[in-house]
């Protein structure tokens, strides 16, 4: 409708040059900013107004610096070709720019042939506008390739926001938690303003006590000076009697006497008065001064104990205020992962809303192309139809032959056809194309071995005849070829078929052998000679088995002939072949990797698979072999050479890779030796060091992640095991001394070895197993006294595991650890296991899966089952376990890992949960006796736990603070899981 609504303007093939360029002028600011001379040059080009130069110049040319500048360039060029330039132009704007075509001229664009000048031929105009509606398909594919970019960013954006959505979320609820602590926070500062109030009363009370105590000092003091007034009082009226009486008996005259003799009478009754009264006094002073010194005791006993009580006051503030900073940096940092949040929230939702904008102009522009391409199709097809009807016409009128010329012409046929019947009869057939030999195939093992007897039609398993092979003997190969493959296909150890090759310095070098050993009796047939088109294109001792090759020679000092590179984790490669050695002889080059070596040793045939050891391994292995041996070969030449390519950069040590427990300790020493301590993870990175022959290279490992720390050289598995026994002869050696000296043996707490055995499996998993051929049996004795398994392992083999988010919690002692477990599911994000009542049926299918945890009564139904700690951990937090240590391998079965935590007892622990021990039912000396029993047992568990010592804390309360300290640090750290010996 919008097409019939334009005005038709002139038709610019009518009109002349200076109205064309007029009209083309007017409109020159327009064409310049809307038109791409990239587009219009093709089109230009196929009309002849422009050249290849002209081109260059306008596309290369440095002095036009823009579009518009080009664009002008090209119009001043189109100038100078006068109308048609202008035609051709406008005819380009018609086919690229419609809308603009509109503008310009004022008609309808339209792709009719009547409407264009005739300056491109028909065909030329039909190639171009197929050339454009191609190039506008690839435009419309590249918008579509752009859109679905863009949405499938839009959706990670979506996705992202969703994760910001959910880490905002955690901040919120990171910020309640930080409130919530704030609010505990204010509580224990005001228990400690009440406990300072308290304080200050009870130095008020010993400031009194003090007072009372200087008051009554005084009273004694005036007491005392008052006693001694006294004597020194009756000491002078002594003397002054005394006197008096020398004096009366001397001077006084006789009637005076009696006088005197009252005085006297009156004195000493005084005296006698005076001497009765001071004992009174001093025993009352002699009480007082007692009293006043048991409450000088007294106030002496409460001052020490009101200064211990202020001593540990000041440690628990300062203790609050610790934890205060720690909880207001905390705060601190809350907020700004807040506010970093909140900023990528904003800007990814911007982003989308940009995305957003950016999707549906792209969804525009597809729909406008996708129309455009519709209707230059639909054009396309109506000139199509016209070029065809013209094309129809043009041969109507130009084929009309004469009678004459048709039987001149029928006459050929005829001639033309019989010739070509008799050279199709002259001619032979070509022969069929040759077979290729996909496959090796061992002739022997083919039921019927008398080819020369046999049909070639009927069978032509290894006909060399020339004619096809017929139906029978196609579905007989196909039948053969299905067996191989089958073959090819069971166990690589079962290796029937061998090709021997005789001894590199025999003289009968050239007449192979070949010996076929089976287990059927069809197959046991022994022949002198092969076939000769088999020793033709096969004369080495070499048989295909799918991708492995089985290759034997002599293989005296095999690692004289060949040197290998690799490990287990990229595979053993040989890495170079002596020249002039049997192992170069019969075909064996570099870049294979070695996945079995067969021998034999002491009149037996020894199988070692070396598709998944070490180096060191590997090594060992080869310099066994001494005599006729069998090495099956897989050809990798894109691994090996990306091996060399690592090796060379650096990028790693060896082909080995793997993790292992030490159990015991190893101090550091010279050259680099790493110190290690009992139940450390190490990375091996190399089993065999550069001029080393009993060191492994290592690396200690991140608890959280698996990146490797500090390097070093720590000793092999033989040697360390040396070590490991020479640690238990020392410490028994110690422990008897001590015994013997009446001394008390010292508990060590530090761990120093760890006892491991290989248990049922009887060898060892860290060195390649020797087997018989026949039997399969582990070899008991093993061929180098030095290389023989023992029980003892100081290195055990461990996996690395990433549980998820929340892991159960296993408390031991198993008698602690139900004390505990309630207080510990009180809080928040645990939770306590709950038994499950079973029915009997119920209850034996799943003792029979392995779901039953533990019983809580000996047989009874009630149990603790798997499915009830998965319904837990689906929540999201932690399952505190109320059971013991041996539920943690039926855990692991089900991949689940608790964490384990061992709460270490002494006597003086023990005393300090006394009360809660009596309280369930429990004394000191049960809980001492489980720890004692249950400790041994952790040694034997398949991974890591965290043990506590009996030191780092001192109540109740402080150790449920620290355990949830511990176990928040264990659910960050990898689970390592040994495999299970037992």
């Amino acid at each position: 409708m919008a097409g019939e609504c334009v005005p038709e303007g002139p038709d610019p093939k009518e009109m002349g040059e200076e109205e064309l360029w007029d009209l083309i002028n007017d409109n020159r600011h327009r064409i310049s900013l809307g038109v791409r001379p990239c587009i219009l040059i093709p089109y230009l080009r196929q009309a002849r107004v422009l050249t290849e130069m002209d081109e260059d110049e306008i596309l290369s040319c440095h002095s036009l610096t823009n579009r518009c500048m080009r664009t002008s360039h090209m119009l001043d060029m189109l100038r100078t070709q006068g109308r048609n330039g202008a035609i051709a132009l406008l005819e380009s704007l018609m086919i690229h720019y419609p809308t603009l075509y509109t503008q310009v001229t004022g008609r309808k664009p339209s792709t009719e042939p009547s409407r264009f000048s005739g300056l491109i031929k028909y065909s030329e105009l039909t190639e171009y506008l197929i050339r454009a509606v191609t190039g506008m398909q690839n435009e419309l594919k590249e918008a579509r390739g752009e859109a679905g970019r863009m949405s499938a960013r839009c959706a990670s954006l979506e996705s992202e926001l969703g994760q910001m959505m959910e880490q905002e979320e955690k901040s919120r609820s990171l910020q309640s938690d930080n409130e919530r602590m704030q609010r505990h926070l204010c509580s224990l500062q005001r228990e400690v303003t009440k406990l300072k109030d308290e304080k200050c009363d009870l130095y008020i009370r010993y400031t009194a006590a003090i007072e009372e105590k200087s008051a009554m000092n005084e009273r004694l003091h005036d007491q005392n000076l008052q006693v001694y007034q006294l004597q020194t009082e009756l000491q002078s009226v002594q003397m002054e009697n005394d006197f008096q009486k020398q004096r009366s008996i001397r001077c006084v005259s006789a009637p005076e006497t009696p006088h005197l003799q009252e005085e006297v009478r009156s004195l000493r009754c005084q005296l006698a008065k005076a001497e009765k009264l001071d004992p009174a006094r001093r025993d009352i002073l002699a009480q007082d001064l007692a009293e006043a010194i048991d409450s000088q005791v007294q106030l002496a006993e409460q001052l020490r104990c009101y200064r211990e009580e202020n001593e540990k006051l000041l440690r628990d503030k300062q203790g609050l205020l610790d934890q205060k900073e720690c909880l207001s940096l905390q705060v601190q940092q809350l907020t700004l992962d807040c506010k970093m949040h909140q900023q990528k929230c904003t800007m990814i939702q911007s982003q989308s809303r940009e995305l957003q904008a950016e999707r549906d102009q792209a969804y525009l522009s597809r729909d406008e192309a996708q129309a455009m391409i519709a209707r230059i199709l639909a054009e396309k097809d109506t000139l199509r139809s016209q070029l065809v009807e013209l094309q129809e016409s043009v041969f109507s009128l130009q084929a009309k032959p004469s009678p004459r010329e048709q039987q001149h012409s029928s006459d050929e046929k005829e001639v033309s056809w019989e010739n070509l019947g008799s050279s199709c009869e002259e001619i032979p057939l070509p022969g069929r194309r040759r077979l290729c030999r996909m496959d090796a195939l061992n002739p022997i093992s083919f039921s019927s071995c008398n080819s020369e007897s046999e049909d070639p039609v009927a069978s032509s398993v290894r006909s060399r005849n020339a004619q096809p092979p017929s139906p029978e003997s196609l579905r007989r190969r196909e039948e053969v070829l299905n067996a191989d493959s089958s073959l090819e296909t069971a166990d690589t150890d079962s290796i029937d078929d061998f090709v021997f090759l005789p001894d590199v310095g025999s003289e009968d070098r050239k007449t192979a052998r070949l010996v076929s050993v089976s287990g059927s009796g069809s197959y046991g047939l022994l022949r002198t000679s092969a076939p000769p088109f088999l020793v033709r294109s096969r004369p080495k001792a070499i048989r295909l088995n799918g991708r492995v090759l089985s290759i034997s020679f002599q293989g005296e000092a095999l690692l004289s002939q060949l040197t290998v590179v690799g490990g287990n984790k990229t595979g053993v490669f040989v890495h170079k072949v002596t020249e002039g050695s049997a192992a170069r002889n019969v075909g064996i080059s570099p870049g294979a990797q070695i996945v079995e070596v067969k021998y034999e040793q002491n009149q037996r045939a020894l199988r070692m698979v070396l598709e998944d050891s070490t180096l060191e391994e590997a090594m060992w292995a080869l310099s066994q072999v001494s005599g006729f041996c069998h090495l099956s070969l897989r050809p990798r030449q894109d691994d090996y050479e990306a091996l060399l390519q690592q090796l060379e950069n650096s990028e790693t040590l060896s082909g080995d890779s793997f993790y292992v427990r030490v159990n015991l300790s190893i101090p550091a020493g010279s050259g680099g030796t790493l110190a290690v301590t009992c139940n450390d993870i190490l990375h091996i990175t190399n089993t065999r060091p550069a001029s080393t022959e009993d060191l492994w290279h290592a690396s200690q490992v991140h608890p959280c992640q698996l990146l490797d720390l500090k390097g070093g050289t720590v000793p092999n598995y033989y040697r360390a095991q040396r070590l490991l026994i020479r640690a238990i002869e020392d410490m028994n050696f110690q422990t008897k001394k001590r015994q013997k000296d009446g001394r008390e043996v010292a508990q060590n707490r530090d761990k120093a070895v760890r006892i491991v055995s290989t248990g049922r499996q009887g060898r060892n998993p860290l060195w390649v197993s020797v087997e018989e051929e026949k039997t399969k049996s582990t070899e008991s004795d093993a061929p180098s006294p030095s290389k023989c398994c023992v029980t003892l392992m100081p290195y055990t083999l461990v996996t690395p595991h990433y549980p998820p988010i929340c892991r159960p919690v296993l408390l031991l002692p198993s008698v602690l650890g139900r004390m505990l477990d309630k207080k510990l599911a009180d809080w928040q994000g645990f939770e306590r296991c709950e038994p499950e009542v079973l029915s009997s049926s119920e209850h034996a299918a799943r003792l029979q899966r392995s779901e039953i945890l533990e019983e809580c009564e000996p047989g009874g139904n009630t149990c603790y089952t798997v499915q009830s700690v998965e319904k837990v951990m689906k929540k999201g937090i932690h399952c505190v376990l109320p059971l013991g240590p041996d539920c943690v391998r039926r855990l692991h079965r089900f991949k689940i890992f608790p964490i384990i935590v061992f709460i270490g007892q002494s006597a003086r622990s023990a005393r300090k949960l006394r009360s809660k021990l009596q309280r369930h039912g429990q004394s000191e000396e049960q809980l001492l006796a489980c720890s004692r029993s249950e400790e041994p047992l952790l040694d034997k568990l398949p991974c890591l736990y965290n043990s506590m010592s009996p030191d780092s804390w001192c109540d109740q309360t402080s150790l449920l603070t620290s355990l949830r300290t511990t176990i928040w640090e264990e659910q960050k750290k990898i689970v390592w899981v040994e495999p299970d010996l037992w």
